[in-house]
């Protein structure tokens, strides 16, 4: 084992677990990551939750009590994941009163099939932060047209967002003005800004898979050159456009009122191709003031093996710019790669939802006490 963790800790980069289950919570093993392994935060999916309840039977009990009362499937999955997370969320609460707020924070999805649908997303994220009921909540809002407005609305009222799924650095600036939006409007409703919160997550490895597969499909040695730099390239520009945003005047303002910066957080940062360096998404992505969400692959890569060389942010926009823009002049369209991945990061989530209500139903049948 290295110090690889505490290295990358120590260079402004929170690290956060991409997985949650009721074992891991029950286990200590969450525990065990927060003091052992530097991890300061959480975040969940559809997919993680949808993993977590078909494997295993640490919900059976509640499982067995929700079969009970008879109650919908849809209230058996919010039963179950805001009780995860709220206990997530108890267990990471010390590093959240230790860092004033920023980290020892919890993740947890609106529903996917919500995602282009403005008005049922606030709805939506309002009730889920009522009941998980903890301070150290993020609810997480999609980056999609509709969820914008969403965005605005919901850090408006004082709840605290990890804005998920966003691709592009069009996008991106436009999930940075909807947070500044709301903390607007939540400066004019007299609430404290100093307690709201929000992370971006921009997607990395993804970038890369849809990328590097027109590359090849494409076939030169210049277009195979270009493998594996679109992600990187990709996350440093938005570290250089959240740079800006939050030096400029329109923060200042809002800074003075005590608000809080939205951090980038680099998601999907499991590598896909198992030619490239498994650490990848996190060597080459260390600058101050961001966040890592690793899968626990990846959290222990790092741990084993990581590079952790101080800044590998600062100085590089010049030649990401230049590495996207390559890509584009071999015909490979950034605008759409980033519209489709945006769309299937989308089909994908409601997909796992859809399987996590499948399977919940299932396992509610198998554990309904028989009738009599």
């Amino acid at each position: 084992m290295t110090d690889a963790l505490k290295r990358l800790s120590d260079e402004g980069v929170a690290i956060w677990l991409d997985d949650l289950s009721r074992t891991r919570i029950t286990s200590g093993n969450l525990a065990e990551l927060i003091d052992q392994s530097h991890v300061v935060g959480v975040t969940t999916n559809p997919s993680i939750f949808q993993k977590a309840i078909s494997q295993g039977h640490g919900y059976d009990q509640q499982l067995t009590d929700l079969a009970t009362r008879k109650v919908t499937v849809d209230e058996a999955i919010r039963m179950i994941t805001t009780a995860d997370v709220r206990d997530a969320a108890d267990i990471l609460r010390p590093v959240f009163d230790t860092t004033d707020g920023q980290d020892g924070r919890v993740s947890i999805e609106v529903d996917p099939r919500l995602a282009h649908h403005t008005a049922p997303t606030v709805a939506e994220a309002k009730q889920l932060a009522w009941l998980v009921d903890r301070p150290n909540t993020l609810i997480k809002i999609p980056a999609t047209k509709a969820g914008l407005p969403a965005i605005t609305e919901v850090i408006g009222k004082g709840i605290s967002v990890n804005v998920t799924l966003i691709f592009s650095l069009e996008r991106y600036r436009e999930v940075m003005d909807a947070y500044l939006a709301g903390l607007e409007k939540a400066k004019v409703a007299g609430l404290d800004l100093s307690k709201i919160h929000s992370v971006a997550s921009f997607f990395v490895s993804r970038v890369d898979s849809e990328i590097d597969k027109r590359l090849d499909a494409i076939g030169t040695d210049e277009a195979k050159a270009l493998k594996g730099k679109a992600a990187l390239a990709n996350a440093r520009l938005a570290y250089q456009a959240f740079e800006e945003v939050f030096s400029s005047d329109r923060w200042a303002a809002l800074d003075k009122a005590h608000a809080n910066k939205q951090r980038p957080l680099w998601a999907s940062t499991g590598v896909k191709d198992p030619a490239y360096k498994d650490t990848l998404y996190v060597d080459d992505l260390v600058a101050p003031g961001t966040v890592n969400t690793m899968p626990e692959a990846t959290l222990d890569a790092t741990a084993d093996h990581g590079q952790i060389t101080g800044n590998t942010i600062a100085g590089t926009y010049e030649q990401a710019r230049a590495e996207l823009d390559a890509v584009e002049k071999l015909g490979v369209s950034y605008d759409d790669v980033v519209q489709l991945l945006e769309d299937e990061g989308v089909e994908k989530f409601e997909a796992a939802w859809i399987d996590l209500l499948n399977s919940t139903e299932a396992e509610l049948k198998r554990l309904a006490p028989s009738e009599g």
